[in-house]
């Protein structure tokens, strides 16, 4: 029952929603849509859109004859292209839209679609022929064919643009002959040859739209390249050309008449025609010698002469014509000639005959052949130096091989000279040349003869020509000594001017300048010393103070002869000086002797020395003993010099007042003459013994005395000892005896030796006569102490010191007093005095005493190249009388001077340290180097030792030296060469020392020992360094020591067997390599300059030289491409222009720049300008023989210019634009002889 109800109240309400639902309805700009005819299929193309005021959903359609191009999307209303448009088939369409919202009918719509053109057609050409034919004479300008093109588009894409792609052939500017206009005309821009260009073209046309559109870009369609066909139909505008460029034959000289010589041959140029051509002889060096047939063929008419014409090259040059039958289109003839070249061969009918004339000048006339020559030449005059003023020309008049001619020597002097040429042709000057310089010698033959012989090579006739040869003397001679060594002798000190020798003469077999001699010494070693006249060769003493033997005994001088030429040769000059007695024998040391009196010898040494030559006369030594008081006590050895004395010495015997010193005075003499001496000294202290008693002056003494008077002087004695020094003659007495204690006897000296004794009693004694009248006593006399009288004793007993400056403790250090005491109070009867007491007194020691130096006979050398650090180099002496450490010694260095030998003294501080040592009291101070010494320096080192004692108490005593140190400077290096190794010479070093010291009487002193290099050690080659010292701390220079060794054959013949070779110093040895090693590396370096200049400037030449044949080969190759007279207007052959010569930029309009190697554009320098210039006409080559001739130039009309130089240029070309073309007839290009 409800579902009526709810029926009824549905439907309602159904009905009323239908009858409100709207229709949708497309948007008011869906009338029309514009597509482009390019776009792709399936591309969207537009959307149908609609509005539903409901929002149902919607459903799109597209219906209609052309509704095939769109697809539709139904629910989105996009449209996407089904089919392709055109707009050339279909520009504009309608089709029918709908769209349904499902609940009302659907909603239709007409849509006008618009086809956009876009460029894709290309042009089309309609032309069904594409060939034409034209004359060759048709003017520039005209139109040669014409051609139409459609392009279906429109616009810009639609209108069409012709040009032409490609013109064949391509070659000779063929490309600017033809252009076409925009309506398809194409127009003839140069000129045309059926012969020389080409005789058919063909043109690539291309026709393009303006460009348009399509895909989104803009594009250019082009048509497919057509090719138009232009035959070119020749003309008879061309003269007749000959086949060959050049003609040229040779022909006998005896060649008979009508003889073919040659056949030329022409042919029309144009080659379409090709008329018949007829020759004709229009011209000739030699007129009827030759004719020429219609054909062509030159044959001979008369008799040919060959001499007649060796001026000209012995050619006829013929012209021949060639004509065309026909009149060319001018009405004209057509005519070309050329000039042939006849070469007349020679026949065998002369022989060489001699001229005298130089080739330039010669005319071969009869006057000027001539069979005898004078020539001049210097002696000795290098190889192949030719005879000078010797005009001598050799002519045969026939030519090649019947021209040619040997030439050779004969004659007394051929072997001597040379012929030049030996071989020739025609004519040639002939030099005679020094063969063998030796025999060419002015000094053996003045004049010298030779025949020159000219032989025909085929026939061989000959003839002949007599040279007279005159030697000029040149300064071929050096002069030269007899004898390379020349041993003189001089006395030394010999006055200036003396004449040392004028026997010595240099020879020189030149004349004249180079003949005189002048005489020179060479600086060097005695040049300041001797002098040469330079005109007789004299060699005399220039300063005779400077001749020392002592100094330098041997010089060796250079003496050289020169020339007025400048050449020179030398002699050496050994001059030895002969040794004259002046230096006076030399004594060394001081000489002080101590001998004790009767058991002493004497025994010493004199040592002397003589400076003069040794072994001779001047410097033998001769000892004697000058007479004097004690002389005849002693006697010396003459020879030897040891002086001895001939009896035991005795104190006594010498006078009191020399204090036991005997002065002998020993003369040192020589044995020259006159002989020369030196005395010396000889002091001899004879030292006293106590070897005397004491005596008495008398043997008894008897005295008489009162009674009872004490304290009275009873008498005196007297007493003396011989002996003369204090400690051994002084006297004290005693008496002994009965009643001798009653006595006193004092004593008192009375001078050396003397003393006097009184006897007295003493004050508290006194005798009695009746007790003893008479006494017996005996005086005793004894030799006392050197501290005698040192000390007193007083009555009371006291002890005092008499002087206290007498008191030494070096004499005595203990004194014994002998004491007695006195009982004053005792009974004269009996004894008053004690027995004798002893009172020791021992004597202490003051600093009172310095230390003195002991002498020394030593001379002190140092050798700074040997002496190493801490090795001693010398050594003092010293003593201190006081005793510990009063006499103890220091020793330390003051002051270290160097003395130079010119006097400059230099302070030298640390270089010399001394060490202290003793033994027997005597204290040694060895002097020590602490680092080395400058070997270089000449001069003495002062060193002053110190000597100081180290008392306990007060001050220090001191005394001080001077010690000289002798140097031997490196200059005293000798080297000495040996041809054994440097172990042999090891194994041998002291025979060799041994030898070498027995030459020179000096101390050797070895360096070291080395190989001289290693080539030289693999052949035992060494050498040895070292210094010869005399003891006086002088030594031998090299001179010196190569004298020594000479004089001492005995020791020379030692040292050649232990193999001494060379006696050479050091400085002159090493200095050697260097130099060597320098001028080995200067050499390298000079070497290498020269070789880094030579390759580049071969680089260049050769970079040159290649460009060069390229631009050669270039310039012929465009020369062959051209015929005679006429030169195509090219525009763009390489190098006709400044702008385009090989090296210049074309782009930028720039001439060619200098790269660096080569001068910038210069006038003389072809390879910078163009090879086959158009302008200037460079290659014209000076030195052609033909001639060259101006032909008329066509006028003929430019090329465009090109199309890059226009752009850079922003010229507008007019189609029109003519320019001047150039023609150009040079023979010179036939040739790549550049």
């Amino acid at each position: 029952m409800a579902w009526p109800w709810l029926s009824c109240l549905l439907l309602p309400a159904l009905i009323v929603s239908v009858a409100a639902n709207v229709a949708p309805t497309f948007l008011s700009n869906m009338s029309a849509v514009t597509l482009p005819e390019d776009l792709p299929v399936g591309a969207e193309a537009f959307w149908l859109v609609a509005q539903d005021q409901d929002q149902d959903a919607l459903t799109y359609g597209i219906s209609g004859l052309y509704a095939y191009f769109f697809n539709v999307i139904r629910n989105t209303g996009e449209v996407k292209l089904a089919n392709l448009l055109d707009y050339e088939t279909l520009y504009w369409f309608s089709i029918n839209i709908s769209v349904s919202d499902n609940h009302n009918n659907p909603v239709q719509k007409e849509m006008q679609v618009i086809v956009e053109d876009r460029n894709d057609n290309a042009p089309v050409f309609q032309n069904t022929d594409f060939s034409t034919s034209i004359n060759e004479t048709l003017l520039v300008g005209s139109v040669v064919f014409s051609v139409l093109a459609v392009d279906k588009d429109t616009g810009s894409a639609g209108a069409v643009v012709y040009s032409i792609e490609r013109v064949i052939p391509s070659s000779d500017g063929s490309e600017y002959l033809f252009s076409i206009l925009p309506n398809g005309s194409i127009i003839l821009n140069g000129s045309l040859s059926y012969n020389n260009k080409s005789a058919f073209y063909q043109l690539e046309l291309k026709a393009c739209d303006s460009g348009g559109l399509y895909n989104n870009s803009i594009i250019v369609q082009c048509s497919s390249p057509v090719f138009v066909s232009i035959s070119v139909i020749d003309q008879p505008d061309l003269d007749p050309q000959f086949v060959r460029e050049f003609y040229s034959a040779s022909v006998a000289e005896d060649a008979p008449q009508g003889t073919s010589v040659l056949k030329v041959e022409a042919m029309d140029s144009d080659r379409g025609i090709n008329d018949l051509v007829i020759y004709s002889i229009s011209n000739s060096t030699r007129p009827d010698w030759f004719k020429i047939t219609s054909d062509g063929v030159i044959e001979v008419s008369s008799t040919l002469d060959r001499e007649q014409l060796l001026e000209e090259d012995e050619e006829v040059q013929v012209q021949v014509t060639a004509t065309e039958k026909n009149l060319n289109i001018y009405g004209q003839e057509a005519k070309v000639s050329i000039w042939v070249t006849l070469r007349v061969t020679d026949v065998n009918d002369h022989k060489p005959e001699f001229y005298n004339c130089s080739l330039s000048t010669c005319t071969f006339t009869p006057q000027e052949a001539q069979v005898n020559f004078t020539g001049y030449v210097d002696e000795h005059s290098s190889t192949r130096i030719p005879i000078d003023d010797l005009t001598m020309v050799v002519y045969d008049p026939d030519k090649g091989s019947n021209g040619t001619f040997w030439l050779s020597l004969e004659g007394p002097d051929a072997e001597a000279f040379s012929v030049s040429p030996e071989r020739a042709a025609g004519s040639v000057e002939v030099q005679v040349l020094v063969k063998t310089p030796s025999q060419v010698d002015y000094e053996q033959q003045m004049v010298m003869w030779v025949q020159v012989v000219a032989t025909d090579s085929v026939s061989k006739n000959s003839s002949i020509a007599m040279v007279t040869i005159y030697l000029r003397d040149i300064n071929d001679h050096r002069p030269t000594f007899p004898q390379s060594l020349y041993n003189l002798n001089v006395s030394e000190h010999s006055e200036a001017g003396y004449v040392v020798t004028d026997s010595i003469h240099a020879f020189d077999p030149d004349t004249g300048e180079g003949g005189r001699i002048t005489y020179s010494l060479l600086p060097g070693n005695g040049d300041d010393v001797f002098a040469v006249d330079p005109d007789s060769g004299t060699v005399t003493v220039r300063n005779g103070t400077l001749l020392d033997r002592e100094k330098q005994a041997v010089y060796s001088l250079t003496l050289q002869a020169t020339d007025g030429g400048n050449q020179s040769s030398s002699t050496t000059l050994h001059i030895i000086l002969l040794d004259i007695n002046d230096n006076k024998p030399v004594v060394t040391g001081s000489y002080n002797i101590f001998v004790q009196e009767e058991g002493g010898n004497v025994s010493v040494a004199i040592q002397a020395h003589d400076d003069d030559q040794p072994d001779t006369n001047n410097s033998l030594l001769h000892f004697s003993l000058l007479p004097s008081s004690y002389s005849h006590n002693f006697s010396v050895d003459p020879d030897k010099g040891i002086l001895t004395n001939l009896g035991p010495l005795d104190r006594e015997a010498i006078d009191p007042t020399l204090g036991g010193r005997i002065v002998l005075t020993v003369r040192v003499s020589d044995c020259g003459v006159p002989a020369l001496w030196t005395d010396v000294n000889v002091t001899i202290t004879v030292e006293d013994i106590n070897d005397n008693l004491p005596i008495f002056s008398h043997p008894s003494y008897s005295f008489s005395v009162k009674e009872r008077d004490p304290g009275v002087l009873i008498g005196e004695v007297e007493a003396w000892d011989a002996d003369q020094t204090e400690a051994n003659n002084r006297i004290s007495f005693s008496l002994s005896g009965t009643g001798a204690n009653n006595f006193i006897l004092r004593g008192t000296v009375l001078g050396s030796g003397g003393a006097k004794g009184f006897l007295s009693l003493p004050s508290d004694t006194s005798l009695d006569y009746e007790t003893q009248p008479f006494f017996s006593l005996t005086a005793g006399i004894d030799v006392g102490s050197l501290c005698h009288g040192w000390f007193s004793v007083l009555d009371n007993g006291s002890v005092l010191i008499n002087q206290s400056e007498a008191i030494d403790y070096e004499t005595c250090d203990l004194v014994t007093l002998v004491v007695r005491a006195c009982d004053i109070t005792t009974d004269p009867r009996f004894q008053a005095y004690s027995d004798n007491g002893s009172l020791p007194i021992t004597i202490e020691d003051v600093n009172d005493n310095a230390p003195y130096f002991l002498p020394e006979d030593k001379t002190f050398v140092i050798i700074p190249e040997l002496v190493m650090p801490n090795q001693q180099v010398a050594s003092v002496r010293a003593r201190d009388d006081d005793s510990g450490n009063n006499g103890a010694i220091l020793f330390s260095i003051f002051q270290v001077d160097f003395v130079a030998k010119d006097g400059t003294v230099i302070p030298f501080q640390g270089f010399f340290r001394i060490s202290t040592s003793v033994e027997d009291s005597v204290f040694t101070g060895n002097i020590e180097l602490v680092t080395s010494l400058d070997s270089t320096l000449q001069g003495t080192y002062q060193v002053m030792v110190k000597a100081q004692d180290r008392p306990s108490e007060g001050p220090a005593l001191e005394a001080k030296i001077m010690l000289n140190l002798f140097t031997v400077d490196q200059s005293y290096r000798v080297r000495l060469q040996f041809s054994i190794s440097k172990e042999d010479v090891g194994a041998n070093m002291e025979e060799i020392k041994a030898a070498l010291a027995q030459a020179t009487r000096t101390t050797v002193y070895i360096v070291n020992i080395q190989d001289i290099d290693s080539a030289a050690r693999a052949r035992g080659r060494s050498y040895l360094d070292a210094y010869f010292v005399f003891s006086n701390g002088s030594a031998l220079t090299l001179d010196q020591l190569s004298m020594m060794i000479r004089n001492d054959q005995d020791s020379l013949t030692q040292l050649l067997q232990l193999g001494l070779v060379v006696l050479g110093s050091q400085e002159s040895q090493e200095s050697e390599l260097p130099n060597t090693l320098r001028n080995v590396v200067i050499g390298l370096g000079v070497a290498l300059v020269l070789v880094i200049v030579i390759m580049t400037m071969i680089l260049v030449c050769v970079q040159k030289s290649y460009r060069r044949k390229l631009r050669a080969m270039k310039a012929a190759k465009e020369a062959q491409k051209t015929a005679v007279g006429v030169m195509p207007p090219v525009s763009a052959i390489p190098g006709t222009n400044v702008y385009n010569t090989e090296r210049a930029n074309p782009m930028l309009n720039l001439p060619t720049k200098d790269l660096g190697f080569e001068s910038q554009s210069s006038s003389s320098d072809l390879d910078h300008i163009s090879l086959n210039s158009l302008d200037d006409n460079s290659v014209d080559l000076a030195n052609s023989k033909q001639e060259i001739k101006k032909e008329a130039l066509c006028s003929l009309k430019e090329q465009d210019p090109e199309p890059l130089s226009r752009v850079l240029s922003a010229r507008k070309v007019g189609p029109r634009e003519q320019k001047e073309g150039l023609a150009f007839d040079n023979k010179g290009l036939n040739t790549t002889d550049l």
